[in-house]
């Protein structure tokens, strides 16, 4: 395990953006974690957020020339990764979509710098992959090209094709998903910690009822 990846599952634990007990998921699996990006709720954490998703990006060397920050968790996220590039030299532009099409001021649907060239997503997870569809669909729209996704957390979970959604998203668009962490790194995180053994079986059993080999 890196040592960026440790850090942000100690980060989000700390934030309680990781929690461990008895969830619901949207597909009505009963989970023993959750994952709540919107709990980085101050300007400490935002920071701190797009540091890590920075760091990740520069690690992935992936090659871009916008963000694209899917409307409404996508906005902050591409805010503070833009700020975060810019802290280390870096000044990439960022735009994020509007829900709705405004029809006074400047108009249309996309806010910030022009929707072109090589793309990357931004989002906080994927789930079933219909953000990820209605944003390479905009940006494809505009004549750009999505490049690849940057999610925080990756569930490694089966989808109805017994194949995950990030796996999914590659089959269908030859676009990478790159997460910061996943659910086998919290797996092997809690393995090192002695408090956290209880939830370790119950995280263990999850996978393997529902995670991808």
């Amino acid at each position: 395990m890196t040592t960026l990846t440790s850090s942000f599952i100690e980060f989000a634990l700390k934030k309680k953006v990781l929690q461990f007990g008895d969830f619901t998921t949207k597909a009505g699996r009963q989970s023993p974690y959750f994952f709540n990006l919107g709990a980085f709720d101050d300007g400490d954490s935002l920071k701190t957020l797009g540091e890590f998703y920075a760091n990740k990006i520069l690690n992935s060397k992936i090659e871009f020339d916008l963000l694209y920050g899917p409307a409404y968790k996508g906005i902050p996220l591409v805010s503070s990764i833009s700020i975060a590039l810019s802290a280390q030299k870096i000044n990439i532009p960022y735009t994020y979509n509007r829900k709705e099409i405004k029809d006074h001021g400047e108009g249309g649907k996309i806010v910030g710098s022009p929707l072109k060239g090589k793309v990357l997503i931004i989002d906080d997870v994927i789930s079933a992959g219909t953000s990820v569809t209605e944003s390479f669909d905009l940006i494809k729209s505009y004549g750009a090209v999505p490049v690849g996704v940057l999610v925080a957390i990756d569930r490694q979970e089966k989808g109805s094709n017994e194949i995950s959604a990030t796996q999914e998203v590659y089959e269908k668009y030859n676009i990478p998903v790159i997460p910061i962490i996943g659910l086998d790194d919290i797996i092997k995180y809690l393995q090192d910690k002695i408090k956290f053994q209880g939830i370790l079986d119950k995280m263990q059993n999850y996978k393997d009822r529902y995670g991808i080999i």
